[in-house]
């Protein structure tokens, strides 16, 4: 807003184009109208906000563990956002609005440290049981690197996550799952992270798993 004393615009009020003149307390000022948005609502906007909103649903379970997992991507932003940021791009399908989550598409952690080999899942008895090969020497990897781990289940929006398992040299990780879980598929993912915590492994999909 500008304020008028003398020139060319005198003492004026009322809209003149995009300008509206006035008066206040013997003060002369002039301001710009606002900009109207014709449509607030278009589908685009709707489709994007429904996107972005079924990205947050699908991480919140895990937002503790995204600080770990996201921590070195958190540039001007925090880990959790950043994480939504990778996933609202990379990891949802489909058109509004049946979106739908891409599991193996899905970054639960992201870094340079050497990533996991060979790594499998299997469910008994109440856990699902994560191995994999030592990998250490090759890369950045370390024997005392500890394993990051969700298991993640869409139908219920839970998850179950582990932020400093086994090392790296253990080659396993037992992990419980609730026993409401009970005859769903859960989705599985494992990185690491180094014994500092200066380094994060890009985490690896190891599919998808039934409990029953």
């Amino acid at each position: 807003m500008g304020t008028v004393k003398k020139g060319i615009l005198g003492n004026f009020s009322g809209k003149v184009g995009s300008v509206v003149g006035s008066n206040w307390k013997g003060i002369s000022y002039i301001r710009s109208l606002p900009v109207k948005v014709r449509d607030p609502r278009t589908l685009p906007q709707i489709s994007h906000r429904t996107k972005f909103t079924f990205t947050i649903h699908f991480l919140r379970p895990m937002t503790d563990f995204l600080r770990t997992g996201w921590k070195l991507y958190a540039q001007r932003q925090s880990p959790f956002n950043a994480a939504v940021s990778y996933t609202f791009a990379k990891a949802i399908a489909g058109e509004y609005p049946n979106y739908e989550i891409d599991p193996g598409k899905v970054l639960v952690s992201r870094g340079a440290l050497t990533t996991v080999t060979n790594a499998s899942v299997k469910y008994k008895a109440g856990n699902i049981q994560f191995q994999w090969e030592d990998n250490t020497g090759k890369g950045s990897a370390k024997a005392t690197d500890k394993a990051l781990i969700a298991i993640v289940n869409l139908a219920k929006n839970q998850a179950v996550t582990i932020t400093a398992g086994a090392a790296r040299q253990d080659c396993m990780q037992n992990v419980d799952v609730p026993a409401e879980w009970i005859g769903d598929k859960v989705h599985t993912y494992m990185g690491f992270i180094s014994e500092s915590g200066m380094e994060v492994a890009n985490s690896v999909y190891l599919g998808s798993i039934t409990i029953d």
